[in-house]
Formats: structure tokens, C-alpha cells, sequence
């Protein structure tokens, strides 16, 4: 049974009963603490704790996850992999125990005709909590006592780790046979070889306190008891296609056969070759739907994990012997095994591909460059008897040439050094800990987001009124902040029953404005979301006190929002004119806007022709003239889907999501943002920049509105300023421009045509003064106004002039302020034991420098000209003594 079958029967099997299909959410997390949706329930679980009411007493999805924390592991073994899918069933406060094992029972053994799964029901095993009687008496219904073992918390007890929702569990375990190891049930298999887990039904009935790891004590039940199940995917999916793991079911193998073909080689063959087949299988996967969502490669957070896993596909197969681009065919082999379960995939592969291709260009080049760094960094460590790469340098490595640790330490050990790996790992944490900092401080402003969530349990979600309105009467009903009352020159944050204020997010900033009450007035500074459904507001106190409990008036600047709207709708027409100029690959990946100020990135190769930004310009504006109709609607994620809306990369939504539109089909995006009403409302759309933010991906800035016409009018009075300077008609600037540009060119070609000639004659006049110190032809001189490529071209030319007879020659120029040095030896000075490295070395004291270089020439500076006559006495008085 294929895959994507399984998915199909799991969906229809819990429809027909009750249960809303819920889409898969992205796999880029909403929560903070996290880079990836990492379980099936992550989406439940503000329903499953309680935080929000459940919009659907029953779901059911097949939910799109990844897991990195032990990407090496994966391929060593063929139990890891870093892409999974998985099938759950979620109940909120609605059937419990018995109908959780019964649904699970009837898909796990119902026939093959009948949409079931086909398990033989005699190979069933199911696990239970030590003392939970319900479910033990719940499984006897359909599995002899004997089969159904009871197990410790370790096993069979879930909770999220704090304080919350806790309960048991049930496992289902399925018996592969005596091929896979001894009798007995899971008890007796701790590895799960023979009796292998598909499927967890987690019973949350009980609140749970504070305690470390399994040791928490129980407060109590739960008013209202839920089901949370997952299902694996891709372990069903081994199972029933009768092959031994998840690299060889349907959805993964053909790009590991692929991948095998290529390199030559047969899968089973060889350990090492086998181990680096199942790395190219999985991670080509996992890149595959990580693009998919949006993600672009990038050196922290998701893209480095993005960046870090097709870089090592690439590395695994440069290993196995192929040194030609991979991913051009593998991606297309993953997005057919992947599109019958995930169609968007083959849809936007142009768009996929792109990315991928550019990145691994981008890391073939990278190999070199960090290759040659690896070497020289090694060399020093020899020479210094140091027998480890810091964990510093190999930081270095990553974060500035993207180079993985595990390629880091390969490539080491290749060379038999070690890797302090820990102080790599404590360095990617410190970064990784400031990057969550500063999101997290970002939305709470430093303070503890328990205050928040106090609040918003106290007092429900805030009355959000930003599309309805600028301006609210509204009671404050909390100050957090340092204290509990807030005085004039003071900043706080403030939460209202009721604002009309935006907060920050999609990309636009917060809206401006004031708070103004009866003898005091505030000027808020920043509005966030802290908690999903509370709004902070950040305020400065003008005049007078706030504190809780006070009656005021919320008042949005009105020119400030007109400006955001303006910019945010500026926004959805580039996005829509950068897709109809350069294609519909051209999709955004991420933007910025601010009153008059927008920035758009989106997914392209190479930079933009003039011509190019000329016509997104023109469509963009020719929208902005039609004053095309704006407006908003309301729909679930599937209607807008089939309306046409696009979803852009990043974003989490919820079952009801906000649809603008522009022109009607002309722009179609999810968006939660403030927008002008008309298109001929964003006024004037000037393009300002265009540059590069990453493999694969390009940004575009432009300004709207009056910010857009002063731009303009900057541009004008510009032009007319050169017109007058250059005495040229405006028409006619580029012609002269150029003109003069090419007689620059042409005196700077005479310039260093003549420099050359006088370079020539001073290595003849310098070759000429040689003198004999120590058996050697000495030649020291310091020519001014040489940079450090004309002086060693200068001390190469004398050295050839010298011939074959033991010869030094050692020169320093001044430019600028700054001492350039030379040092070139003949190969009979090198034999006498003289070193070009030496000789820099006793240059460079005397005029505050250093450098380095071979034997027979180094190059160096310095920054005290004055010492260049006892630089060059240094010299003489080194020939002299180690000729």
C-alpha cells in the first residue's frame, strides 16, 4: 500500500467519524521556542491546554514535521531520519478512552475493502499505564489479556514537561515475527525491533505539577479530558509495503536507488556507501519540503538547518564519487515520490529547484574557498604542535563559509586533527539563545510573559478593533512595567480592554499614536502581540500617572496609518507586478513595511536587469492609476486555496484566514494587514534598490506616497544640479558621463603605461647599487608611492636581474602614511640558508608591521614610515648573519 494511500485511508477513516480534516500546518513553528513544527499536535495546542476554545469537538490531520537534534545519527542507523509525517486524532472534551482504542482497532485490523488498514489482529500488542484500568479493560474488547502489558511512566505517561495537562497512554505495537528478535511483547524488546510502535493514544485527564523529568505530583483531573494521537506514517508505511525501514518505502527509496546510480555503487553492498545513500535519501526529502514551505537556505535558524542538510547531501555524494551537480537529479525523483501526497510540490517546483540548485553552486564554491582555509588553519597547528582546530575556528567555518561541523571534522580528522567540537556547539548555542532572545524580548519588551498570560486568563482576548476604527474609549487593565504605576517621562506597557492600535506583525510595524485620559496623555511607541490574543502596548507618559483601572481614549495617528496603508498595499502590487514580469517563481519570501517605506524578498537568481525593474515599476504604477478595488474576506485556509490567495512562506493561520485582494484576481494574498481602499490610494511607487540577501533569493525596496514623490523630486533636482555643473542638457547627461569616463580610462591606461616605464628603470638602477654583504648581492632601496603590488613587481624584476648568483632583495615604499614591504630571494641565497619570511620579519619591527610569505618571497606593511632606514639596516645586518 502506497504512502500517500495510507495518509488517504487515516483522513476518510476518522471523517467518517466525526472528525474535521484539518491541512497540515507549515513546518515553520508560530511558537518562538521553536524552528519546526515538530509533532503532530503542535497545532492543537492551545485547544488541547485549554488556552483557546476548539473551533471542532473532533480533528484528525496528517501533520508535516521535522527533527534535527540527531541529524548526525541519521543514515548510521536506519531508525533516524529528519523529515516525518504523522497521523493523528484529537478529541477535545469529547469521547475519551474507549472510543480512542475502538477508532485505532477497527483502521488498524479493518479490511483492506473496507478502508481499513489489514493488520493481522493476533500481531497487536498494546501497552498501558501501570494503573489504568479504563484502558486495560478498554483494549480486552479486542486483544486477549495476555497480549496487553502494562508499563512504567518512562513508556507510558505523557505530559509537556511543566506544569499542565498530563495523563497516560496507550502504545500499539505490531509483532513483525521471530526474524526480529525474542517473544514476549514490548516488554521483553526495549529496541522495538520485533514489536514495533505505529501508534500512540495519549489520555490527557489530569493536571500535573512542578517537578524534574517523570517525578511531578497530580493536582487533580481535568474538567475536560482530551485525546491526543499520533500515528507514524512512515513506520505504518514500512510495514505494510513488506520492506525493513522508512529508506525504503515509496516516498524515499527512489531517490536513494537514484542516488546509488549515479555514484555506481549498490545499496547493501558497503557499510560507508550505504550510510551516505541514506543521508542523500532523507535529506534530499526533508530540503525538498523545507523549500517547499518557504524556508531558504541562510546561515542561522531555519535556513541554516535548510542550508545544513543539502550540504551534507551534497558532501555524501561528492564522497561516494560524484563530483557533478546532484540535486538536479535527485530533486525532481523526491518531488515525484512526494507531489501524489503534497501536490503544491510539483507546482512550485520551478521556484524549489531554483533554490536548491543555486545553493549547491554556492557550496561547490564554498568547498574550495573553505577547503583551502581548513588546510592553511591545519598547517598552523602543526607548526605550533597544537593537535585540535578551535572551536572558534570551526565557528568560523560555518557561520562565515557555511561549511557544517560534521564536514568540519570529517575533513580533519582526514588530516589527523581533532575538532573541539564542545566549543563549537557552546558557540552555536550562545547564538542561537541571542537570536530567541531578541525574538522573545521583542514581543514582551523584556518583561515576563507569564504577566501577560495572567492577564489574558483574567480578562479574556483584547476587543483587536485595527480594521474598524482609530480610535476606542478603553480601560487599562494592566501596567507592566517596572511598577505598578507609570509617571511622566516613563515607559511601560499598557493593555487595554479595547485599542484600535495594529500591532506589529506580516511585516508591518506597529501603529503610532496616543493614549490620552483625564489629566495625563502618553505616546505609544510600539504595539505587540505578547500572547496570541493579548495586545501590549508600549507607551511613553507625557503628562500626568497610568495606572490600572483607568478610563481613556486610544487614538491611532492618522497620517502614520495612512502612510502604513499605503505601504502595505505598495507591498501586495510589487509582489504582483515582480510574479507578472519575471513569472510566478518570483514568489515572496518575507517583507518589511513601514509608513511611506517598503521592502519585498523574493525568490530569484541573479540580479535584475534595468529593463527588468523598469517594468515591474510600470505594472506597479499602471495598478496604483487603474485605482483598483481593495478589499477584504473572510474564508477558511482550503476556500482561499481555491480562490486563488496565496499563502506566503512563514506565516501560521488559523481556520478562519483574511483574504485582500487587489483588482479582484490581479493580487490575491492572506493577509492580516491595514490596506487603503482604492489602489490609486498608495500614490506615486518609486523602485529605490534591488540586491542580493542570499542564495536564491533577491530584495526590492521602494517608497509610496509622499515618501515616493519626494524620492522623485530628489531625482529631478539632481538632474538638474549635473545639467548646470556639466552645461549639458538633461537629455543629454549620459552621453557626456560616458564621455568622460572613457578619457578617465584612457589617462589612468597612459598613467600606468608610464608608471610601468618608470618602474622598469628603477629595477635597472636598483639592480645596478647590488652590493656584496656576506657572499650574497644585497639590494635594499625604498622607492615612495608604491602600493604593494607595484613593489613586488618591482623587487621580482630586480631579482630577475640579478641572475643565478645568491641575491636578496628587500624594498619598502610609503603611500599614505602606510610602509609597504617586499622581500625576494634568488634560490642560491635560499641554499646559503636565507629566508624570505626571515628577512620580512626583520623589516617589519622597526616599522610597526608584519607579514608573511614562502621561502623565496614575502610581502608585509606597516604604519611608521620613519623606521623604513632601520627596517632596511635590519635587513642588511640579517644577510649579513645568516649568510
Amino acid at each position: 500500500m502506497q504512502t500517500a494511500e495510507i495518509r488517504r485511508r487515516f483522513l476518510e477513516h476518522f471523517e467518517k467519524r466525526g472528525h474535521t480534516v484539518v491541512p497540515s500546518a507549515s513546518l515553520v513553528s508560530p511558537d518562538p521556542s521553536l524552528l519546526f513544527t515538530v509533532a503532530g499536535m503542535v497545532p492543537f495546542i492551545p485547544y488541547l491546554t485549554g488556552r483557546e476554545p476548539a473551533p471542532y469537538p473532533r480533528a484528525t490531520s496528517v501533520q508535516k514535521c521535522v527533527r534535527t537534534l540527531d541529524i548526525e545519527e541519521v543514515g548510521k542507523t536506519t531508525r533516524h531520519g529528519t523529515f516525518f509525517q504523522m497521523n493523528g486524532n484529537f478529541s477535545f472534551g469529547d469521547y475519551f478512552k474507549a472510543e480512542a482504542i475502538q477508532f485505532a482497532w477497527e483502521l488498524v485490523t479493518g479490511s483492506v475493502e473496507d478502508g481499513g488498514l489489514g493488520l493481522a489482529a493476533d500481531r497487536i500488542w498494546p501497552t498501558v499505564y501501570l494503573d489504568d484500568d479504563e484502558a486495560f479493560e478498554a483494549w480486552q474488547a479486542y486483544v486477549p489479556a495476555e497480549r496487553i502489558q502494562r508499563r512504567g511512566k518512562d513508556d507510558n505517561y505523557w505530559s509537556t514537561g511543566a506544569t499542565g495537562p498530563a495523563g497516560p497512554c496507550s502504545e500499539i505495537h505490531y509483532d513483525r515475527g521471530p526474524e526480529y528478535g525474542p517473544d514476549g511483547g514490548p516488554e521483553n524488546d526495549p529496541a522495538g525491533d520485533r514489536f514495533l510502535e505505529i501508534w500512540n493514544l495519549v489520555f490527557m485527564q489530569y493536571e500535573r505539577g512542578d517537578g524534574e523529568g517523570k517525578e511531578f505530583p497530580i493536582l487533580g483531573e481535568l474538567p475536560r479530558k482530551n485525546i491526543d494521537t499520533g500515528m507514524g506514517l512512515e513506520r505504518v508505511a514500512f510495514l505494510l509495503q513488506g520492506v525493513d525501514n522508512m529508506y525504503e518505502i515509496d516516498e524515499v527509496a527512489p531517490v536513494l536507488r537514484r542516488a546509488a546510480e549515479l555514484a555506481g555503487v549498490t545499496y547493501g553492498a558497503d557499510h560507508d556507501a550505504d550510510v551516505r545513500l541514506r543521508v542523500v535519501a532523507d535529506h534530499v526529502r526533508s530540503g525538498l519540503m523545507l523549500m517547499g514551505d518557504g524556508v531558504t537556505p541562510g546561515n542561522e535558524g531555519r535556513g541554516y538547518i535548510l542550508r545544513r542538510l543539502l550540504r551534507r547531501a551534497v558532501r555524501a555524494m561528492r564522497l561516494l564519487g560524484v563530483e557533478d551537480p546532484a540535486l538536479p537529479q535527485l530533486l525532481p525523483v523526491s518531488r515525484d515520490a512526494m507531489s501524489p501526497s503534497y501536490p503544491e510540490l510539483a507546482a512550485d517546483f520551478e521556484r524549489i529547484s531554483s533554490v536548491a540548485y543555486a545553493e549547491e553552486e554556492a557550496f561547490r564554491r564554498t568547498l574550495v574557498a573553505g577547503t583551502a582555509l581548513l588546510d592553511t588553519a591545519v598547517g598552523q597547528l602543526r607548526s605550533s604542535g597544537t593537535p585540535q582546530l578551535s572551536g572558534a575556528q570551526a565557528f568560523q567555518l560555518h557561520d562565515t563559509y557555511g561549511f557544517p561541523i560534521d564536514l568540519t571534522l570529517e575533513m580533519a580528522a582526514e588530516q589527523g586533527v581533532s575538532v573541539d567540537e564542545a566549543g563549537f556547539r557552546a558557540l552555536m548555542t550562545e547564538q542561537r539563545d541571542r537570536a530567541r532572545a531578541d525574538a522573545r524580548a521583542k514581543r514582551s519588551g523584556g518583561v515576563d510573559v507569564s504577566r501577560f498570560s495572567e492577564l489574558l486568563a483574567q480578562h479574556g482576548p483584547t476587543d483587536w478593533r485595527a480594521y474598524d476604527t482609530l480610535r476606542t474609549e478603553s480601560r487599562v487593565l494592566g501596567v507592566v512595567g517596572d511598577a505598578e504605576v507609570a509617571g511622566t517621562g516613563e515607559l511601560t506597557r499598557v493593555v487595554l480592554d479595547a485599542t484600535p492600535f495594529y500591532a506589529e506583525s506580516g511585516g508591518q510595524v506597529a501603529d503610532a499614536g496616543h493614549l490620552v485620559w483625564d489629566g495625563g496623555r502618553a505616546e505609544v511607541v510600539d504595539v505587540q502581540r505578547p500572547v496570541k490574543g493579548l495586545v501590549a502596548h508600549q507607551v511613553r507618559v507625557l503628562e500626568g500617572e497610568l495606572r490600572e483601572g483607568a478610563e481613556l481614549a486610544a487614538e491611532v495617528d492618522l497620517e502614520w496609518r495612512r502612510s502604513a496603508c499605503q505601504a502595505h498595499s505598495g507591498t501586495h502590487v510589487v509582489h504582483a507586478a515582480l510574479r507578472r514580469v519575471l513569472g510566478p517563481q518570483a514568489l515572496q519570501a518575507g517583507s518589511y513595511n513601514r509608513p511611506g517605506y517598503l521592502r519585498l524578498d523574493f525568490a530569484w537568481q541573479g540580479a535584475l536587469t534595468a529593463q527588468q525593474r523598469s517594468d515591474i515599476e510600470d505594472v506597479a504604477n499602471a495598478a496604483v492609476r487603474e485605482d483598483q478595488a481593495v478589499r477584504a474576506l473572510w474564508m477558511t485556509l482550503p476556500e482561499a486555496r481555491q480562490f486563488g490567495a496565496l499563502a506566503l512562506f512563514g506565516e501560521t493561520y488559523g481556520e478562519q484566514v483574511r483574504v485582500v485582494e487587489i483588482g479582484g484576481e490581479w493580487s490575491r494574498e492572506l493577509c492580516g494587514g491595514t490596506h487603503v481602499r482604492g489602489s490609486a490610494q498608495i500614490g506615486p511607487l518609486a523602485l529605490t534598490g534591488e540586491s542580493s540577501v542570499g542564495s536564491g533569493s533577491r530584495r526590492v525596496e521602494a517608497v509610496v506616497g509622499l515618501e515616493g514623490f519626494r524620492y522623485l523630486a530628489r531625482e529631478r533636482d539632481l538632474v538638474r544640479q549635473l545639467s548646470d555643473l556639466l552645461k549639458t542638457p538633461q537629455d543629454g547627461l549620459v552621453e557626456r558621463v560616458s564621455g568622460m569616463l572613457a578619457r578617465q580610462r584612457d589617462a589612468e591606461r597612459e598613467l600606468a603605461e608610464l608608471r610601468g616605464a618608470q618602474t622598469l628603470a628603477a629595477a635597472g638602477d636598483l639592480a645596478a647599487a647590488a652590493r656584496e654583504v656576506g657572499g650574497v648581492q644585497l639590494v635594499t632601496g625604498s622607492p615612495a608611492g608604491l602600493s604593494g603590488g607595484d613593489l613586488r613587481g618591482l623587487a621580482l624584476d630586480v631579482r630577475g636581474r640579478l641572475g643565478a648568483a645568491p641575491a636578496a632583495v628587500v624594498l619598502a615604499s610609503e603611500a599614505d602614511g602606510k610602509v609597504a614591504l617586499v622581500a625576494a630571494l634568488t634560490p642560491g641565497a635560499q641554499e646559503r640558508g636565507l629566508s624570505a619570511n626571515d628577512l620580512l620579519r626583520a623589516a617589519a619591527g622597526p616599522v610597526g608591521g608584519r607579514g608573511g610569505g614562502k621561502a623565496d618571497v614575502a610581502q608585509g606593511g606597516g604604519t611608521e614610515p620613519a623606521g623604513i632606514p632601520a627596517a632596511l639596516a635590519a635587513v642588511e645586518q640579517a644577510v649579513a648573519g645568516g649568510a
